[in-house]
């Protein structure tokens, strides 16, 4: 792979230089990772590719056609999926989620009971709408949130199983069986909105939505090595994926034998993907584009600035309207767009950064941002969960902007 000169595009090279040395020290020397793929570009052009750490347990090093399952990367892809439907008038942000998923209707908030005692409900005060959706305002929440009698019926349906009984129609016709946590676009809550987004697609399209990616986003693309499932031809490249448990990490799914070698159950919008990094850079560049590579449009560039604004009702931050997770300080100053996090004060962040920028990250430690300021993109791969695990995005971050000249 040819890699563009840094300095000419505006980086340090010695800067950039000290980044790999320590995800070395600091990550795979010391076995807290199994591995580490950084990628770094600027205006589409890869200024920096490293890979360290092998692919599996006593195998060969990780290199560009590794294969990683990127898990909520997933979420920027089905929301694109979606926004190109409204491009061509057949849903818009406003549509209540009932117009076209009726199982949805009538859907109410959580008024207790549970654990054994049936759900009491009181009415939305507003009806759940696709933008609901897209920004996780929906009043739904996922099970591993722990917190709640909502996100316990969800556990014991087993509902984000995606290799369990569910296809999306049936997870559609289960989850609006259960209530909101609360009354949709008063609050936010990561959730599997964009798996029930992934519905909308495939509804509305009339495809599947496996086909719908593959066909509108992933082909045009060229974005050959990202599916829901991995083929036998490919299965090789899949690397083993952690779980961290005290003292180190535990193998979670073997590349070799791995789930996501089967089509799963459920399609799942919100975190089914395998990709590679470069598959995911050129997602990144057409995204930086303005919705176009290599000739090939996908959506327009008012399109993607719509999408990358802060749609938080009342211009709020993460930190302020969470109900869960992701409400810790250090997302002071983050918004929510469509399908990404967005920057709308770097100060607020305590992280160097630009208005604008957006990203967003996968369960198993994967990460990007895309910066429309500086024109600069990264992509960050490796396989543990949870992502919270260590600061390493932040560390990615600041090392990043601090090459900047």
């Amino acid at each position: 792979m040819a890699l563009a000169d840094p300095e000419s595009l505006g980086f340090d090279a010695a800067r950039l230089a000290r980044i790999d040395p320590l995800l070395n020290s600091r990550y795979l020397a010391t076995g807290l990772l199994p591995n580490a793929q950084l990628l770094i570009a600027r205006e589409g052009e890869i200024v920096h590719f490293s890979s360290q750490g092998a692919a599996r347990e006593g195998g060969a090093a990780i290199n560009d056609q590794s294969l990683f399952r990127i898990a909520s990367m997933t979420k920027p892809i089905t929301s694109l999926a979606f926004m190109m439907l409204v491009e061509e008038a057949l849903v818009a942000l406003d549509t209540p989620v009932h117009h076209v998923l009726p199982e949805f209707k009538g859907v109410g908030v959580y008024n207790g009971g549970g654990a054994g005692v049936p759900f009491a409900t009181r009415p939305t005060a507003e009806p759940m709408r696709m933008v609901d959706l897209l920004r996780h305002t929906a009043g739904l929440t996922y099970g591993f949130q722990n917190r709640s009698n909502v996100d316990a019926a969800y556990r014991e349906l087993k509902l984000e199983n995606w290799f369990g009984n569910y296809d999306l129609d049936e997870f559609v016709a289960a989850l609006g069986k259960l209530p909101l946590e609360f009354s949709p676009g008063t609050a936010w809550n990561y959730s599997v909105a964009t798996d029930v987004l992934g519905a909308v697609v495939q509804r509305v399209s009339g495809m599947p939505f496996d086909q719908f990616l593959a066909t509108r986003i992933f082909a045009p693309l060229k974005m050959h090595d990202t599916f829901f499932s991995v083929p036998a031809d490919k299965i090789d490249r899949l690397t083993d994926c952690y779980d961290w448990v005290p003292g180190g990490k535990k193998l979670f799914d073997a590349g070799e034998k791995s789930a996501w070698s089967r089509p799963p159950r459920l399609l799942s919008g919100g975190g089914g993907l395998v990709s590679t990094a470069l598959d995911y850079h050129r997602f990144c560049t057409m995204c930086l584009n303005g919705g176009v590579l290599d000739g090939v449009r996908l959506v327009s560039r008012k399109t993607l600035d719509l999408m990358t604004q802060n749609h938080l009702p009342g211009g709020g931050d993460l930190a302020g309207m969470s109900k869960s997770l992701f409400s810790e300080t250090q997302n002071a100053g983050t918004g929510f767009g469509l399908g990404f996090a967005v920057n709308i004060d770097p100060v607020r962040s305590m992280m160097p950064g630009s208005v604008g920028e957006y990203y967003w990250g996968g369960m198993f430690s994967t990460a990007f941002f895309i910066d429309p300021v500086e024109r600069i993109h990264m992509i960050f791969m490796t396989q543990l969960r949870p992502s919270s695990t260590y600061p390493i995005r932040r560390e990615l971050k600041t090392m990043i902007y601090s090459a900047l000249t």
